[in-house]
């Protein structure tokens, strides 16, 4: 006889899930490869578990459809891709801890570095097993966060010049506006980036791959490319909105054919109806001003879904937009159907996703949660189930 938790992993229990089109992101990998060009290595961002959005399985699409390299933040992400025998190379963006040295080069990773102790740790490491092991040095060129700065760069090249069994490959940086279109900073990181591969090459060094490009510069400043990349959020179908002189631009050569990875939805688990002047969910925020039908979800913030959404985000029901009417709490949501014909419970409701010329998208939620579209994806919560589609989708 089977038991209750063998049944509960057969068996969706609560009807809230998010379904990736592993189609979609083959599709979104190939329009960012062929906007690079040749001569260009795409390394695919897949930290945050691919943005929400899976990292195992959005990295063996990635890999079978050409991807060289993944990026991953730290080694806890490495590992579970590596286990599921991706064996593109993968770079640990944001460096490692102690303790972590023996197990980069025992899995083949390519570490960031910045700080002397990287390179003394590795160097140990790698000796001892006798083993070449890449690095990609990071300079800090005004971001403020990670990397060596250029006052502090000649200690870290001596450093790796006396370290026999390192191989700096990689050389990069991070902007910290690329989505601005008028930001000095930019211009003023790129002269900073160019003066750091004076330095490392005067040093000795000639690092094979260059790069400081994200989703936003990868679209709007050809200049910032190198020959690397590394492209995140576009794969899963967004970037940010460019802006110039505190305005939004769009148009032009500020575009990427990229279409949403991810489709969030739920179904409806109950129908009220209710008197005009009826206060409705915590704090009574919304009041209803005339008879309302309203439909209750089986989705709240612990879900991920924003709580910033409340009386002023909107789903999709039976081809058409419900408004979210009260506070949105931890395990549901309500939203107003009146005057959309048939609605009943169990009916599919679109959290994020389009349907018949509708859309809410996951920048709609942003704009409206002053968030961004990285954030209300990778929020999505581990309770929402996943789903991959047909193996026709998987590819």
């Amino acid at each position: 006889m089977a038991t209750t938790v063998e049944i509960l992993s057969r068996v969706a229990t609560r009807p809230t899930w998010a379904e990736v089109s592993l189609a979609t992101l083959r599709q979104n990998f190939r329009a960012v490869v062929k906007h690079a060009g040749t001569g260009v290595t795409v390394c695919a961002v897949v930290k945050a578990d691919a943005y929400g959005h899976g990292a195992v399985e959005c990295s063996r699409v990635l890999q079978a459809e050409g991807a060289k390299w993944l990026g991953v933040t730290s080694l806890d992400e490495a590992i579970p891709l590596r286990d599921a025998g991706i064996e593109s190379r993968i770079l640990l963006m944001t460096g490692f801890w102690r303790g972590e040295e023996s197990e980069i080069v025992r899995l083949r990773l390519t570490p960031t570095v910045w700080e002397p102790w990287h390179i003394e740790c590795l160097e140990n490491a790698a000796a001892s097993g006798a083993v070449s092991q890449a690095v990609h040095l990071k300079v800090d060129t005004g971001m403020g966060r990670l990397g060596v700065s250029l006052e502090e760069l000649p200690g870290v090249l001596k450093a790796l010049n006396v370290a026999p069994h390192l191989v700096l490959e990689g050389l990069s940086t991070h902007l910290a506006s690329s989505e601005i279109m008028d930001a000095p900073s930019v211009a003023e990181q790129e002269r900073r980036f160019e003066e750091a591969q004076r330095m490392v090459c005067a040093a000795g060094f000639d690092p094979t791959l260059v790069h400081m490009a994200n989703t936003s510069a990868l679209i709007s400043r050809r200049e910032t490319w190198n020959n690397m990349v590394r492209p995140g959020v576009a794969l899963y179908g967004y970037y940010l909105p460019f802006q110039r002189a505190g305005r939004e631009v769009s148009g032009g050569t500020l575009r990427l054919a990229v279409k949403p990875v991810l489709t969030w939805k739920t179904r409806i688990l109950s129908m009220r109806n209710f008197a005009p002047n009826q206060a409705l969910g915590y704090g009574g925020t919304y009041v209803t001003k005339a008879p309302a039908h309203v439909a209750v979800l089986p989705v709240g913030y612990a879900d991920g879904y924003n709580r910033q959404l409340s009386n002023r985000g909107r789903v999709i029901v039976r081809d058409h937009y419900a408004p979210i009417i009260g506070s949105i709490s931890m395990d549901l949501t309500l939203v107003d159907v009146t005057g959309i014909p048939n609605v009943a419970v169990g009916d599919e409701v679109i959290l994020l996703g389009t349907c018949d010329g509708l859309s809410v998208d996951a920048l709609e939620h942003a704009r409206l949660a002053n968030s961004s579209p990285y954030e209300i994806l990778c929020n999505i919560s581990k309770r929402v189930p996943r789903r991959y589609g047909s193996p026709a989708d998987r590819g």
